[in-house]
Parts: structure tokens; C-alpha cells; sequence
């Protein structure tokens, strides 16, 4: 398997952990890390936001060393907030910067950042001129096809990207109108890749092991990045790992693997945010955990009812001692 360069940073097979908004906060980066992810990636930071010193925008930049390598993803429409932005996240001592040019959402996308710079060419090339230049580390863009399929430029944008200075380039193969509905159209990476020399990193409805080899061997991609399906499985980088380097499948965790891991998870995020936002925030996650597991539907709405977090720490501490597959009643 090829290894996936950016800068100095160099990792096989090059398997990425997206950065997704109140999913990859510093607790979920660590086991993802740890579970085989070859680089990982915070959550959006607004510029705005950290440029204001917003509390919220500030704790977003934080990681821990084992993270590395980690890199910090700014959003933002505007060219000097962006700039100063990467200022302030370079100061941080991260591996790489991330610009988003490709979060859909309409608070984002419809004020000109993230997939709204694919509408005004212009104003990407600026937002992201300004970013190479206010930073030694490598910068890196995530992107869409296009905005919708009436215009899609992604081969000229790669261009341009790599014109800039951009060390490599990761695309979600769908455009923004699609949101996460509908077809990925893979067929664009190997067109990029025969127009720059810079890695180009494909993201969208990766899920399985499978998907990852399929993704490398009809595409030629240098690296895949996997969002959605690390939710639905922590696990799946260690099983990709081991896919790629044997053709064979791990087998499924045991539950008392899944619930060791998702109580590491919550311990991980009491101690980060407290009881409250820490089961809060753990929520969105149970279903990966315990999914394909005789009453997992009831385990995720048992767990979710649980409002303390003593009790969700005794309930997993029991299921983690289990020695069998089955959910004790």
C-alpha cells in the first residue's frame, strides 16, 4: 500500500478521521487515534469565533500529543478573519491546517463559507492565498464536487488549490445541494489526480473495509477519509488496517468491547466537558457502539434515558463484564 505524504507528514495507508461538527471533539480523536486512524481532525472552528477569542472556538484548537498526527479545519467567508484564524491555530502547534470548503449546512454554506466559497471562485483562492501564507504548516482543503450538478469545477479548483500552495486536497464526492442524499460519484478523483500532483483524498459513504480497498483500487486515491461510517464504527480503521494488509475481516467486537470503549468514551468526556454535556454529546453515539447486537434498539433507549452519569457508568460497567454476546436484561 502506497503512503500518503502531506508536507512531512507521512502515514500508510492513509486512513482519516473527517472532522464533523460535536463528533470529533478531542475524547472521540483519541480512541479514533488509537483505533488505527493514521490522521485525525478537530471540529469546524469558526474564524469569527476564534479570532473573538469565543470560548467555545478556543477549545475546539485543543489536542492531546497522542493525537498526532492531528490537524485543525477553520471555516469562514471572510479573507483576513481567516487568515488570523491560522495565525492562531498554527500557534497551537497542530500537524497540518484544514480549510473547509465543503460543509453544506445552510448557516454555512448560504454566508459564504465552507461549500459557498465553491460559488465565488474568487474569493476561495484568496481565503485560501491568505491561509498558506499566514502558516509554516502544511494547508490542506476539503471540498465538494460543486454546488450542484449544473456546476461542477472541481478539476479547475484543483488547480488552482494546488497553484496556491495546498499540500493536498480532499473531496467529498458529492455536491453541496446533495447534502448527504443520493449517489457519490467517485468517477471524479482519478480526473483530479490526472491534473495535479498533489494527493487527493476521497471522502463520502465510506463504511466498511471493503469500501476503503474499493475506494483505492478503482480510483487511485492517495487516502480515505472516513466520517459517518467511524460513527457507526469506532472500529473500523483497525478493521480496515487489517483488511487491507490480509483480505480478511476482524470479527465483530464483543459487546464487552463495545461497552469497555464507549464507557473509555464517556470517562474521556466527563472529564473533558462534565456530566451533563459529556452524556449529552455521548448519545449521538451509542447506536455505533452497540449496533448489530440482539436489543441494541433497546440498549441505545435505555442508555439515552439514563439522565446521570453514575448510571450510565454502572449500566456499562455491567454490560463490559459480560462474557458473552448477548444484553443482560
Amino acid at each position: 500500500m502506497a503512503t500518503l505524504k502531506i508536507g512531512p507528514i507521512a502515514v500508510s495507508p492513509g486512513l482519516l478521521l473527517a472532522p464533523m461538527e460535536e463528533v470529533t471533539d478531542l475524547p472521540f480523536r483519541s480512541l479514533c487515534r488509537r483505533l488505527g486512524a493514521d490522521i485525525v481532525y478537530t471540529e469546524f472552528v469558526n474564524a469569527e469565533g476564534l479570532i473573538r477569542q469565543a470560548r467555545r472556538a478556543q477549545q475546539k484548537l485543543e489536542f492531546l500529543e497522542e493525537e498526532r498526527p492531528v490537524g485543525i479545519q477553520l471555516y469562514g467567508a471572510a479573507e483576513l478573519s481567516m487568515e488570523q484564524a491560522a495565525q492562531i491555530a498554527t500557534a497551537q502547534g497542530p500537524d497540518l491546517i484544514d480549510v473547509n470548503c465543503g460543509c453544506w449546512v445552510s448557516d454555512v454554506a448560504l454566508r459564504g463559507a465552507g461549500a459557498g466559497l465553491l460559488r465565488d471562485l474568487p474569493r476561495m483562492r484568496e481565503v485560501v492565498a491568505r491561509v498558506v501564507r499566514s502558516t509554516h504548516l502544511p494547508v490542506t482543503v476539503k471540498t465538494r464536487l460543486g454546488w450542484d450538478a449544473r456546476n461542477i469545477r472541481i478539476v479547475e479548483v484543483a488547480r488552482m488549490l494546488e497553484d496556491l500552495g495546498v499540500r493536498a486536497l480532499t473531496l467529498h464526492c458529492r455536491t453541496r445541494t446533495q447534502g448527504h442524499q443520493g449517489a457519490v460519484d467517485y468517477s471524479w478523483v482519478p480526473r483530479i489526480k490526472a491534473a495535479v500532483s498533489i494527493p487527493v483524498i476521497l471522502n463520502g459513504d465510506v463504511v466498511a473495509p471493503q469500501d476503503v480497498q474499493r475506494a483505492f483500487a478503482e480510483t487511485g486515491c492517495d487516502g480515505v477519509m472516513i466520517g459517518r461510517g467511524a460513527i457507526q464504527n469506532p472500529w473500523i480503521f483497525r478493521q480496515t488496517h487489517h483488511y487491507l494488509n490480509t483480505s480478511q475481516l476482524l470479527p465483530l467486537p464483543s459487546l464487552a468491547e463495545r461497552a469497555s470503549l464507549c464507557l473509555e468514551h464517556l470517562r474521556l468526556a466527563v472529564a473533558r466537558k462534565g456530566p451533563s454535556a459529556a452524556l449529552a454529546g455521548l448519545r449521538r453515539h451509542y447506536a455505533g457502539y452497540f449496533r448489530g447486537l440482539p436489543g441494541a434498539a433497546a440498549l441505545r433507549a435505555e442508555l439515552g434515558a439514563l439522565k446521570e452519569f453514575p448510571q450510565v457508568e454502572e449500566r456499562l460497567r455491567v454490560l463490559a463484564a459480560q462474557t458473552d454476546s448477548l444484553l443482560a436484561a
